[in-house]
């Protein structure tokens, strides 16, 4: 920890001179970021240092397994944060966001591991589906690429999850959000997003049209719906 200590006194002595005058900006007009990634909480994978963020440009929230419950009336953590970011910042892009080697995910073939983290457990029942998915449609994995296809396939179910919240799907239906599914490689730095038309992972160039899981536009169920007349 103490090595930790000394580079936040180094940050403060000579990276925050540097970048004095953004933050003056951001102390005084607030921040508004141009995203929310909802991530794992594995410390080998770093939001701001996968996008290349400055101060101010990206609304995180980290979590085991960068999951994201359904809507409920119960109050949590990623639910405000999702809401938070769409209704009060206005975010135009949401990123869940997976990787490679994830506890999480290994935790689904040894589930002895979570006897004593009850709590770990509970969580990961909102990934049951991905879990699932992997069991009936895919055969003949072995453990390591099991995990990749359970991560994401998680990255899909998590984002299906998203939809339910309220606030999301009025930005949806407005047209204002757009929705990304990344898988980030940690031994390789690859980053795979997912393709909505084709529902596969594809990669990230940096020459290529990037991929996305929903593009923004509006979608309104009854905008071009027949009337049904009353009998």
């Amino acid at each position: 920890m103490e090595h930790l200590l000394e580079r936040a006194a180094l940050f403060r002595e000579h990276v925050f001179p540097e970048q004095r005058a953004l933050y003056a900006r951001l102390a005084s007009d607030g921040q508004s970021p141009k995203a929310l990634m909802i991530s794992c909480a594995d410390s080998r994978v770093i939001p701001e240092l996968i996008m290349q963020a400055e101060p101010g440009e990206l609304f995180v929230c980290r979590n085991a397994g960068n999951i994201v419950p359904p809507f409920s009336q119960a109050n949590g953590g990623v639910s405000s944060a999702v809401e938070y970011a769409v209704v009060a910042l206005g975010v135009r892009d949401i990123i869940v966001c997976g990787h490679s080697d994830c506890g999480a995910m290994k935790a689904f073939s040894n589930p002895e591991a979570l006897e004593k983290m009850p709590n770990v457990a509970a969580w990961l029942r909102h990934a049951h589906a991905a879990h699932s998915v992997v069991c009936s449609a895919y055969h003949d994995l072995d453990g390591r690429e099991a995990t990749h296809a359970l991560s994401l396939e998680n990255v899909v179910v998590q984002i299906n999850h998203l939809r339910t919240h309220p606030s999301v799907a009025s930005a949806i239906a407005r047209g204002d959000l757009t929705l990304h599914g990344w898988f980030f490689d940690i031994e390789t730095g690859e980053i795979l997003a997912l393709d909505g038309d084709t529902g596969q992972f594809v990669h990230v160039r940096e020459s290529a049209t990037l991929p996305v899981a929903l593009p923004a536009r509006p979608r309104l169920a009854a905008a071009q719906s027949p009337r049904i007349e009353a009998a």
